[in-house]
């Protein structure tokens, strides 16, 4: 089985992937209409993804299509589909506002032309807002006098938060299509973190030594960090690298420099208590909550011991460590 980003999923890569004898699962491009559930009074399968949202699960079929489809509803990335239809629609609006400005003031653009080409530069800036807007335009044969236009409301939201999946396996389950589907994104997120956690991009190193050995260590890290995030996985906290170093952070380690009698200079390192997030973590990891209590460091500066010296004070490179 080949799981295949949707940037190179065009029917060529696929007819070679099956000429080879590969299955394939991919992101259906384009809008799917005419479907039907693959099964007769097929109802959806309802699971979560990692942030506990309710992602709909059908099996469909379409004519003229040999591959298994799966229609994917992800509430999610519905409630995202429609903040950022709003977010366009304020704009196009907006837009309105300013060529309907020019209509109205003296000196404005008024030509009939002129002003259906400043609409049709609008649309094309907010390609997806311009739907949702029925837009009139009055004049007297030459020249707009008036502009007037009303929203437009979807009659449902059942195609917001929906894409389709399709694979060349014929007896397929849907969780095992998601299941399946859901390994592209974690693929997807090691290189993220990759990427920006541990920075294994850009490099500075001008020797070809010194940049194999930083993308050796980012690769070492990647394990470490592949490790915590599986292990955190198995007790259920699904949380991204960068939220579990936001949520570790939050925990400090503070020290205390101070001067005894003796002329030492003594360090005093104490470890902050952690939060419920970070407890969390760690209750998931089988790690304590604090690495140390305490921790005193008396150095000796002068090198010169006093006449009077305790047996636990030696010369400078003495470093006692309590905890």
């Amino acid at each position: 089985m080949v799981v295949i980003d949707a940037g190179i999923a065009d029917e060529g890569n696929l007819k070679m992937l099956k000429s080879k004898g590969h299955h394939y699962l991919c992101v259906a491009r384009g809008k799917q209409k005419d479907y039907r559930a693959a099964k007769e009074q097929g109802k959806p399968v309802v699971v979560t993804d990692k942030r506990n949202s309710p992602v709909e699960l059908l099996l469909v079929e379409k004519e003229g299509i040999d591959d298994s489809l799966l229609y994917v509803r992800s509430e999610r990335k519905a409630q995202k589909e429609l903040s950022m239809r709003e977010n366009f629609t304020s704009h196009f609006e907006t837009g309105l506002d300013q060529i309907m400005e020019g209509i109205q003031k003296k000196g404005g653009t008024k030509v009939i032309e002129k002003v259906w080409e400043r609409i049709g530069r609008l649309k094309e800036k907010y390609p997806s807002a311009h739907r949702f807007f029925d837009i009139q335009v009055e004049h007297d044969g030459k020249k707009a006098t008036g502009m007037a236009w009303k929203r437009v409301v979807p009659a449902s939201r059942k195609e917001e938060g929906v894409y389709f999946l399709r694979t060349s396996v014929k007896d397929i389950n849907e969780v095992t299509f998601w299941e399946i589907y859901n390994t592209i994104r974690e693929i997807e997120a090691s290189f993220r973190i990759l990427k920006t956690d541990l920075e294994i991009r850009p490099v500075f190193h001008k020797t070809d030594e010194n940049t194999m050995a930083h993308l050796f260590l980012a690769v070492l890290a990647y394990q470490l960090v592949s490790t915590i995030r599986y292990r955190l996985n198995a007790k259920g906290i699904h949380h991204n690298w960068s939220h579990i170093v936001r949520n570790m952070n939050t925990q400090k380690a503070a020290t205390v420099t101070m001067q005894d009698k003796n002329d030492r200079k003594i360090y005093i390192r104490k470890c902050s208590k952690p939060e419920t997030k970070a407890r969390e973590i760690y209750d998931a990891l089988g790690y304590k909550y604090q690495p140390w209590i305490r921790k005193s460091l008396p150095v000796r500066q002068t090198g010169v011991l006093p006449e009077k010296q305790s047996q636990k004070t030696v010369d400078t490179d003495y470093m006692e460590i309590t905890s």
